[in-house]
């Protein structure tokens, strides 16, 4: 393995001035060409420094983890996406978890903060845990920032603008003619559901609509909840023509129930889902879907944690850009068109 040593030889400088140059240091007093030869030699002998020892000497392991309810959920995989590239664009390693044993309050998540196994957690809560408890599972706030959940008081937040992807949801149906839409949303404890059916009820509202209340359930995002959803609301009178999904693997559920049933879709019923992932391309019809901005979400959040690592800061941020963006699909259409 190249050392120190090595570039200091193959430059002709000490080990003390190359360690200086590539950690840095603003106050070393070298010529230009100096620098530019250490640097040069460290790229030609493919130099990397030791992180293991780098961490002691900075208290710091230069690993952040993104915990997260379901790594096997494909809502999550733009975010991943974005996390990574920002950490690694600032010279740290992510360290993925889920399951409920990683949640705030476990053995597990308390020791990635407590023993120092990682610098700070990007943490999306589950939608059964209140804000209240997990802020007081939070030993280290400092080194947490909430990701598109809560807000928790104490606690930095990053989110996506929810009600706005409610909103865009609702007026592309009322833009196609329905005036009777339901909802299916996540459960009560949800902070994404407060927020997307808000923007769902606005918008009808300034329509001169309502959401009635036979017309929206909080039994889940999962496929198999929003089958149960379905049932009952296309069982209801007077029957939606129309449904918002709050989230997409629910919206597959949805379409798989209206069929069973024997509803065609979009001709009985159109459906749009908040959030897209690619299986939403593969469904019959494809679905319709709201695109969040899933990457800028992650890399922002990084940019906060370790903003924060540095000054603490528990202010919410939104992420409004990019926008959240109607992906048009097979699942919609005027009532009782195709």
């Amino acid at each position: 393995m190249v050392t120190l040593r090595d570039v200091a030889g193959h430059a002709g400088v000490s080990v003390s001035v190359v360690s200086r140059v590539l950690n840095s240091d603003p106050s070393i007093r070298i010529r230009p060409q100096t620098r530019e030869r250490v640097l040069a030699s460290a790229r030609l002998l493919r130099y990397a420094p030791n992180s293991a020892g780098r961490s002691l000497r900075r208290s710091r392991t230069h690993l952040l983890a993104l915990v997260v309810p379901d790594v096997t959920n494909a809502t999550f995989t733009d975010l991943v996406n974005g996390v990574e590239s920002r950490a690694l664009d600032q010279d740290y390693s992510v360290l993925l978890a889920s399951s409920p044993r990683m949640q705030p309050g476990s053995d597990g998540f308390t020791r990635l903060l407590s023993e120092r196994l990682v610098d700070g957690v990007l943490l999306q809560k589950g939608d059964d845990a209140p804000a209240e408890l997990v802020a007081q599972a939070l030993g280290r706030p400092e080194r947490t920032v909430m990701i598109n959940s809560g807000p928790v008081p104490g606690v930095a937040t990053v989110a996506i603008d929810d009600t706005a992807a409610g909103v865009l949801a609702t007026r592309h149906l009322l833009e196609l003619g329905h005036t009777v839409i339901g909802y299916v949303g996540g459960v009560r404890t949800s902070d994404t559901n407060d927020r997307r059916r808000a923007g769902v009820v606005q918008t009808l509202a300034e329509a001169g609509l309502t959401l009635a209340p036979a017309h929206q359930t909080s039994l889940g995002y999962t496929y198999r909840s929003a089958r149960d959803a379905v049932r009952l609301l296309l069982s209801r009178e007077p029957t939606p023509t129309a449904l918002v999904v709050g989230n997409v693997n629910a919206g597959i559920g949805a379409l798989t129930e209206a069929g069973q049933m024997g509803f065609d879709v979009p001709r009985d019923l159109s459906v749009v889902a908040i959030h897209d992932i690619w299986p939403a391309i593969t469904c019959a019809p494809a679905l319709t879907t709201i695109r969040l901005p899933m990457a800028a979400l992650g890399s922002t959040a990084v940019d906060v944690l370790l903003a924060g690592l540095q000054t603490p800061d528990s202010r919410s941020r939104i992420i409004d850009d990019p926008a959240a963006e109607l992906i048009l699909r097979a699942s919609t259409a005027p009532p009782g068109g195709s």
